[in-house]
């Protein structure tokens, strides 16, 4: 019997209505965002681009500038794949490379290669540390960039003299090459830098930020005009797009560790938070302090307690505790007036055959009584309560 009630399940379990109940909110949350992903996934599953694309007209794409090149009889190729990039390379062309930070080293080696040759221009958007040293040698890029946006030229170059201010801050560049073009400096460092070519009219252009070629801020300062003059000196404007699809990134020689992909600083980052963490935990140790023990103000009744434990045993479904308990307490005073030590009373077979001896008629049942299973309802509990009240007035009779 007692391997029996060991099995049962007990009652204080969440049913099925009650797990419903307590979670449905989150569920009804869920559904909630789930929908609205969906929708907005079907709003934008148009023919939109990404972000600096000269095919996009929405705020952060290109395709102004790709239009108002167009009227000057300069063609716009896109291409996602190194290959082409590198294909399309020539002197009368134009390479803008998008984002040269999501290029692999052995990528960016490649690309190098490929243009440093063709004795054309070569345009990069935000070129930082992890590509401008392979793309552009003799260029490191400063890791704080420029605290302002709108910077004046203050260098020689005609397109940017004629230009005047615009939106390069960004990205902020030194060289050792003696024949650069230093523009746009934030703080005596440069956001846009211009390498000649050693040998040929080719150049290199570093620009330290994308701004000046969104459709959002062409508009403003003397962006369109920069933008003009830096892409428009050639016929042709390969804008190159690195995409997640190109094999070339890919080579085995070329594989970058998990370390590789996280961002700079994370290393400073993951430690001041640890460090944060360590002292609110010592706040909140001290302001909780040791456990102390108090009085209580008032006097609470042993009814008051009792009618208090029940209620919570009722709003948990809780027969199995509320039965231990029954069974526990009437053990505990049946024992010494059977003559059983109270270490004892919840032995049955030393408080059993004491009980059995000491009742009128040798009892029967009396294990199912107080050791059994947990009643399967109220009214086996309320009857629970009444079997064993009676027990103990049966051995308290003289």
């Amino acid at each position: 019997m007692t391997t029996e009630a060991t099995l049962t399940p007990t009652s204080a379990s969440p049913t099925a209505r009650q797990v419903w109940t307590r979670t449905r909110g989150i569920a009804l949350a869920l559904v909630i965002i789930l929908a609205g992903a969906v929708a907005i996934a079907v709003v934008r599953s148009d023919a939109r681009h990404g972000e600096l694309d000269p095919r996009s007209a929405d705020p952060g794409g290109s395709r102004a500038i790709a239009e108002l090149l167009a009227d000057r009889g300069v063609d716009t190729r896109v291409v996602t794949t190194l290959d082409e990039a590198a294909t399309a390379a020539g002197p009368d062309t134009t390479l803008l490379v998008a984002a040269p930070d999501l290029l692999t080293p052995g990528q960016q080696t490649r690309l190098h290669r490929a243009f440093a040759d063709s004795h054309g221009r070569t345009v990069l958007v935000a070129s930082g540390s992890a590509s401008i040293e392979r793309l552009a040698p003799g260029v490191t890029a400063d890791p704080a960039t420029s605290l302002d946006s709108t910077l004046s030229p203050d260098c020689a170059l005609p397109a940017a003299r004629r230009a005047g201010t615009a939106d390069t801050g960004g990205v902020r560049y030194t060289t050792t090459h003696l024949g650069a073009d230093a523009c746009y400096p934030s703080e005596r460092l440069a956001t846009l830098l211009r390498l000649p070519d050693e040998k040929g009219n080719g150049d290199t252009i570093a620009l330290g930020a994308p701004d000046i070629l969104l459709n959002d801020r062409l508009d403003e300062q003397g962006n369109a005009s920069l933008a003009l003059q830096l892409l428009g000196s050639r016929p042709h404007l390969v804008w190159y797009l690195p995409s997640l699809s190109d094999t070339s990134a890919t080579d085995t020689d070329d594989e970058r560790g998990f370390f590789d992909l996280l961002p700079s600083g994370w290393l400073w980052g993951t430690l001041q938070l640890f460090v944060a963490a360590v002292l609110a935990a010592l706040w909140r140790a001290r302001r909780l302090g040791p456990l102390v023990p108090e009085r209580l103000p008032v006097a609470i009744r042993a009814s008051e307690t009792a009618e208090g434990r029940a209620r919570l045993y009722r709003k948990t479904d809780a027969r199995d505790r509320a039965a231990d308990a029954l069974r526990s307490t009437t053990r505990t005073r049946l024992a010494p007036l059977v003559g059983v030590p109270v270490t004892q009373a919840h032995t049955p077979e030393a408080l059993l055959p004491a009980l059995s001896a000491h009742l009128h008629g040798g009892g029967r049942d009396q294990h199912a009584l107080l050791f059994g299973p947990p009643p399967s309802d109220d009214a086996a509990l309320i009857a629970l309560a009444d079997r064993l009240d009676a027990l103990e007035r049966e051995v308290r009779r003289p």
